[in-house]
């Protein structure tokens, strides 16, 4: 049974349901299952800073694979110097589990800097079949 599709809203910084006349529409899993690992927050390591000592992340989380990415600890970074090279780690280990359960070969991670102020995150899923499916993410960081 197909997920119900969720979309990005750019201008509220959060994913949504998508809707197909009076209903939900479905289909668009591997955008969706890519979309809630990287946009929920997972629980920070015990060595991650965190804005107010919350670490965040879902009180059902597997040991194996804890839900979501680290992405949520970038918001309070106040310079661009590693923030790329985060993001793009944190995206990885938020996408392994899609790669572990052979629902894709493999993932290319692209930060890119759009302004000084602005990051935004490309990621392309690569499957076993040879095709490749591009998403875009907008202001994955912005100061």
């Amino acid at each position: 049974m197909p997920d119900i599709t969720t979309r990005w809203d750019i201008d509220r910084m959060q994913g949504d349901w998508v809707l197909s006349g009076p209903s939900l529409q479905s289909g668009g899993d591997l955008q969706t299952a890519v979309l809630i690992s990287l946009f929920t927050d997972r629980l920070a390591l015990p060595g991650d800073p965190t804005p107010d000592g919350d670490r965040r992340g879902w009180w059902g989380d597997d040991a194996r694979y804890p839900i979501g990415s680290r992405l949520w600890l970038l918001n309070r970074v106040k310079g661009p110097q590693d923030v790329p090279q985060r993001a793009q780690d944190y995206a990885a280990e938020a996408l392994r589990w899609l790669i572990d359960d052979g629902v894709v070969a493999s993932f290319d991670i692209a930060p890119q800097w759009i302004t000084p102020n602005r990051l935004d995150l490309t990621i392309t899923a690569n499957r076993s079949d040879g095709s490749r499916v591009a998403m875009n993410f907008p202001q994955v960081w912005t100061r």
